[in-house]
Order: C-alpha cells, then structure tokens, then sequence
C-alpha cells in the first residue's frame, strides 16, 4: 500500500509540475508582487524607516520570504479548485490509485513552486545589496523553518480549494496572510508600534518567524525564538493537516 501510494503520488506530482511548467507565468506572478514590495520599501521607504541595522534589505527580507510564500500558496487552492470542478477527482478515484496520492501531489507541487519563487526573490535581494556571513548550517535552519511554514500554509490553501464556490473565494483566503506580516516586526521594529498593535505583532506567529530567519541570517542568537518560531510553524501544520484531510474524505465520500 505505501508502495502504492508513493508511486501514484509521483505520477499525479509529474502530472501538475507539467502544468507548471506550462504556465510559468504562476510563479513570476508569485514572485513579482514581493519583489515589487522589496523594491519600493529598501528604495523608497527605507531611508525614513530607523531599524538600528545597517542594511534595511538585510532586515526586510526574512518578511518578504513569508509573503512570496503566502502569495504562492493561492495558486495551490486555484489549481485544486479546479481540478474539484474540472471533475478530475472523479475520475481519479474510478481509478485504481491511492486517493490520498492526489492531494499530496498538489502539496508536493506547490512546496516545489514556492522554492522556486523563494529562490527568485533571494536572487532578487543579492543583487540590491542582502549580504549574509550565515554558514552552512543556519542556510539549512532557514530552509528548514520556509519549508515548514510553506507545508502549514499549503494544507491550509487545500480547505478553501476544496471547498470554494467560485475562483476568487479559492484564492482570497490568502489576502490576510500576505497582510499580517505589516502588523508585525517584517517591515519595522515593534516598539516603534502603539501599545495594542505592539501587543498583537509581538504575539502573533510571522513576528517570532522573521525574528528567527533573521538572527540566523546576521548570525546572531537565537535563543528560544526559534523554539517559538518553529512551535507555531509545526502547530499551523498539525490543525491544517487534520482540517484539510477531514475536509477532502467528506468531499470524496
């Protein structure tokens, strides 16, 4: 049955990369709006924005990384919105396949999707002037807590994609998440913040992740920050997996 369930997922997964490929223009989109964010903040705003560091773009990117995931993970609930419409999960599950394989390919795809997006924005970021003296090891602890928020988020994007009624409602659930890191410490410090706004960015889940992504980058201590960073990312991850799955058994019952 494993075997079974990992050979179909790799065929399904082959399946939607073919589609990707085929419409690249997903990921520049995904791209471009945090690049354009990263552009008018370092270029426009940074100089009137104090955040005691050297560089902005060094402070400003470990937000922007979040957000190119947040817009990403829309483009997941659209293509399973419509495939549920499309009737393609009908006829995979006439289909002697695993059944959980289609949904894990969608996963699987846009985990793929979002790292190229990721990759495309730090490229961005080299060139106007993000430097980081992070060794091997805090490369590998910042990919670790990205991939881990992109599989919370993406099992979220899988319950409006299965359960949507119309092409925007799959994707507008995403607006709030690409806003929430402007209430928290990705574009300035949250003592610069009015005591209910400081209260709720320093307790809300991006503030502790970008705090984390960005000690590791400037190779500062981290501290129990991490532990918080990745206690929300893996408990986003617990309540959206059981969410989603929940939601597509009823959906394919």
């Amino acid at each position: 049955m494993t075997k079974h369930f990992f050979g179909d997922t790799a065929v399904l997964l082959g399946r939607s990369l073919r589609h990707i490929t085929r419409s690249a223009d997903t990921i520049i989109t995904t791209a471009l709006m945090p690049i354009a964010m990263m552009l008018m903040f370092v270029y426009v705003f940074g100089g009137a924005i104090d955040t005691g560091t050297g560089s902005y773009v060094n402070y400003l990117l470990p937000g922007i990384l979040l957000i190119t995931v947040a817009s990403g993970i829309a483009y997941t609930a659209l293509r399973l919105f419509q495939d549920m419409k499309g009737g393609i999960f009908e006829r995979f599950q006439s289909m002697p396949i695993a059944r959980s394989a289609v949904l894990w390919a969608h996963v699987l795809t846009s985990l793929v999707a979002n790292l190229i997006s990721l990759v495309v924005v730090v490229g961005v970021a080299l060139l106007m002037g993000f430097r980081s003296g992070a060794g091997v090891g805090a490369w590998l602890a910042v990919a670790g807590i990205l991939l881990l928020f992109t599989l919370a988020l993406t099992w979220l994007a899988v319950i409006p994609g299965l359960t949507a009624k119309s092409v925007d409602g799959a994707s507008a659930f995403s607006y709030p998440l690409i806003f929430l890191p402007f209430l928290s410490s990705a574009f300035v410090p949250t003592g610069t913040m009015p005591g209910p706004v400081r209260a709720f960015a320093e307790n809300q889940p991006v503030t502790s992740i970008v705090n984390a992504l960005r000690a590791l980058f400037t190779q500062q201590p981290v501290g129990t920050g991490i532990w918080t960073a990745l206690a929300w990312c893996v408990g986003i991850l617990v309540v959206t997996y059981f969410l989603a799955t929940m939601t597509y058994r009823r959906k394919i019952s």
